[in-house]
């Protein structure tokens, strides 16, 4: 295996081609707005910016948003965080060539969801999911380890998915964490109490 394969996820159309078990492929394919999902599934929910600047996109991105190699992007990378636990790991790309008229509060979104502007803005439109493990050796995977301090599992399931508005392109991948398996719905955490 050449060094350089281990840097790429085997992005697939269908989550059932990841192998996940049944509980995080529930996650993975969860329709609509993941973050109304985790909100529904924790008493307190919140945003943790882990960085938000210029860089080079990943290997396995650049495609996928319409370049030829990877070149320059705006990056943001968060934790979603329900009830005090990291449960995904965002990261989200916009080719440098976007205006902010492609994507207006994207450099103010602060530790606010991308999730609450994507899913209420009527210009954007969602491309088709895409779902991977995430591997030892590719970016991401040292990535969540360190935004989460290090915890030793071998493996994550992720997605992704190209969204549109105007002439802007932007990739959110979506890294479950497996603390995600232990969220049940806000509901049913007020009713043990």
């Amino acid at each position: 295996m050449r060094a350089g394969s281990l840097r790429l996820a085997a992005w697939q159309p269908h989550a059932g081609a990841v192998r996940a078990p049944e509980k995080m492929r529930d996650w993975l394919t969860t329709e609509g707005s993941l973050t109304a999902r985790l909100v529904a599934h924790s008493a307190a929910f919140r945003v943790r910016r882990l960085h938000q600047d210029a860089a080079v996109c990943l290997a396995d991105e650049a495609r996928a948003i319409g370049l030829p190699r990877p070149g320059r992007v705006w990056e943001r990378e968060v934790l979603l965080v329900c009830d005090g636990r990291p449960v995904v790991f965002g990261h989200t790309v916009v080719p440098a060539s976007c205006t902010a008229a492609d994507w207006p509060l994207f450099s103010a979104l602060g530790e606010r969801s991308l999730g609450t502007t994507l899913f209420y803005d009527p210009l954007v439109r969602r491309g088709q999911l895409e779902y991977a493990r995430i591997r030892a050796g590719h970016p991401l995977f040292s990535r969540v380890r360190a935004a989460t301090g290090g915890a030793d599992d071998s493996l994550y399931y992720a997605r992704r998915c190209v969204y549109r508005r105007r002439q802007g392109l932007l990739l959110v991948t979506e890294v479950f964490l497996p603390e995600v398996l232990n969220l049940k719905p806000a509901d049913t955490l007020q009713n043990t109490k």
